[in-house]
């Protein structure tokens, strides 16, 4: 192979491996002070300001591949969903990078954004909200393609639409009908018909299932799987639900109060988690095992994301944790089984 051939190779090895979506450093705080006159205090004689935030996401560093699904795990109020929205655009970040495809999103005007919206679709969490009670199903499915495409006929819309609700098993015959005329898991199905009808690349599932019935969960989470193969799609999936994401994640990243405490791929992260917090949660499964160790009891509170904790936000609920815990934040490094923890007590060797 001649220098030049061999460069080429390297050059589309070095471009199949790099993200399809990049996050550096991502940060989101919501203000609590109001406006700048009720950020006004007179303490001690003199007037001051005040500001306060929530701390939802801070620094978040993570990479999507394509073709896999990433699944982001964690308790309520840690972050997850907060992180999907501003990947969306639906937030706006306080600090850091997201990169699609190579170019940076997260700074881009809303038109600038528009060929992106094509390429990346949402799935909301609730089924109920995020269907228009105005609008037909046809309307619906309609909506998003007239946007995205408006050369297009209205015997082309009516033909992808049709393609569409086949391919995620909506009846025909239910175009005229409405939203409120059908069941959680039906509506679902519409919402993921929406993400689709404009063939994207990469979605964002926001617990897609959890407002669902146990008896329907599996049916959606199986649809979202065949799509994926069918339609060669990269999911980032938020979830706190541990067996769906045996079931659905290639990798999968933790979360706690608002930072990523360890990311892995699925089968390595059930079978030797190495985070603590990781290691509590996974022992709170059920199993149905004689010899199963008894589930990790964490002690202390969880931390308020308004006041957060100096170093490492976990500290004061970890049995390993020591001074500099306390002191120093830890970042994420890389593990010998291809993990990435960010953890001092697994850096000292001390875990």
């Amino acid at each position: 192979m001649s220098s030049t051939a061999h460069a080429h190779a390297l050059d589309q090895v070095h471009e199949a491996a790099a993200p399809l979506l990049e996050i550096r450093g991502l940060e989101k705080h919501f203000s609590l002070s109001g406006d700048f006159l009720e950020q006004l205090k007179f303490k001690g004689g003199r007037i001051v300001r005040e500001q306060r935030h929530v701390h939802a996401i801070n620094g978040v560093d993570l990479d999507i591949q394509r073709g896999e699904a990433l699944c982001v795990v964690g308790e309520s109020g840690c972050g997850k969903s907060t992180v999907a929205r501003t990947v969306m655009g639906l937030l706006h970040p306080s600090a850091g990078e997201i990169r699609y495809d190579g170019r940076r999103i997260d700074d881009l005007s809303h038109q600038a954004l528009m060929p992106y919206r094509k390429r990346m679709q949402m799935i909301f969490q609730n089924p109920y909200a995020s269907l228009n009670p105005r609008m037909t199903i046809q309307q619906t499915l309609e909506e998003p393609i007239r946007l995205h495409h408006p050369g297009w006929s209205v015997q082309r819309i009516k033909e992808q639409v049709a393609e569409v609700m086949t391919s995620v098993g909506i009846a025909a015959d239910w175009g005229g009908r409405y939203g409120h005329e059908f069941s959680g898991g039906q509506r679902q199905r519409i919402a993921i018909a929406r993400a689709l009808a404009v063939d994207p690349e990469f979605i964002v599932a926001d617990e897609p299932i959890s407002a669902l019935d146990v008896s329907i969960q599996a049916q959606v989470l199986n649809l979202l799987m065949e799509a994926q193969r069918e339609r060669d799609l990269t999911y980032l999936f938020i979830t706190h639900d541990l067996a769906v994401v045996e079931h659905f994640g290639t990798r999968v990243a933790v979360m706690y109060l608002g930072t990523v405490c360890e990311v892995a791929a699925t089968a390595t992260l059930f079978a030797t988690p190495r985070h603590p917090y990781t290691q509590a949660l996974l022992s709170a499964i059920p199993r149905l095992e004689d010899d199963r160790p008894q589930p990790i009891r964490l002690t202390g509170e969880v931390p308020t994301p308004v006041n957060l904790p100096s170093g490492c936000v976990f500290h004061g609920r970890c049995p390993y944790a020591e001074p500099r815990c306390g002191r120093e934040v830890p970042t994420l490094r890389p593990q010998a089984d291809g993990s990435r923890v960010a953890c001092h007590a697994v850096e000292e060797g001390r875990l």
